[in-house]
């Protein structure tokens, strides 16, 4: 599948915007992992795609730069009040669940790979590390952008993309890995 077809399954899947890079373009910056054990999100040590469960800053980095090429991912919702926890959640859920669908169809072009999110896995909730379970989805869990330590900010201006909150318009941001 080209390009330019990836782009536009992802734009009618409803991205604002979609643009590919080279993985090697990516900036990680392993300082921004005390974000993740500030534990905002509550998913500190309580997910299998979050830290310290995830892997390290190193062993996240690696496993992007193992694969060519990265999707990156853009949506932006009209979300004026910044503290709205339960809007944002949902706008993250649409987000990521357009990803999915996206990553779908690239599978069936023999596209594999795997998904960054805008928030770290969901696929069970709660997770199964709460009970002392094995992960039921070992192959589809993802990851947040802060368990990768992507400098989102940086990847957005090579892409093109707007990255600040705005006027009520809240981006999010995910990636498809692949080769």
């Amino acid at each position: 599948m080209k390009n330019e077809k990836i782009v536009e399954i992802a734009t009618k899947e409803g991205f604002t915007d979609a643009t590919i890079i080279d993985t090697a373009d990516i900036v990680f910056n392993a300082s921004f992992r005390p974000y993740c054990e500030e534990n905002l999100c509550g998913q500190y040590g309580a997910n299998y795609s979050c830290p310290p469960d995830c892997g390290t800053p190193e062993e996240m980095k690696e496993r992007v730069q193992k694969h060519k090429h990265a999707l990156v991912l853009r949506t932006v919702w009209d979300i004026n009040d910044f503290k709205d926890s339960s809007l944002i959640k949902s706008a993250k859920q649409k987000h990521n669940a357009y990803t999915i669908s996206v990553i779908e169809q690239m599978e069936k072009e023999g596209h594999m790979g795997f998904m960054v999110g805008a928030s770290g896995c969901s696929l069970c909730n709660p997770c199964l590390i709460t009970e002392g379970k094995p992960c039921k989805f070992p192959n589809k869990q993802y990851s947040c952008m802060s368990a990768y330590c992507i400098y989102v900010k940086d990847l957005a201006e090579k892409c093109g993309m707007v990255y600040d909150y705005k006027e009520g318009a809240l981006p999010f941001f995910s990636m498809y890995v692949y080769d």
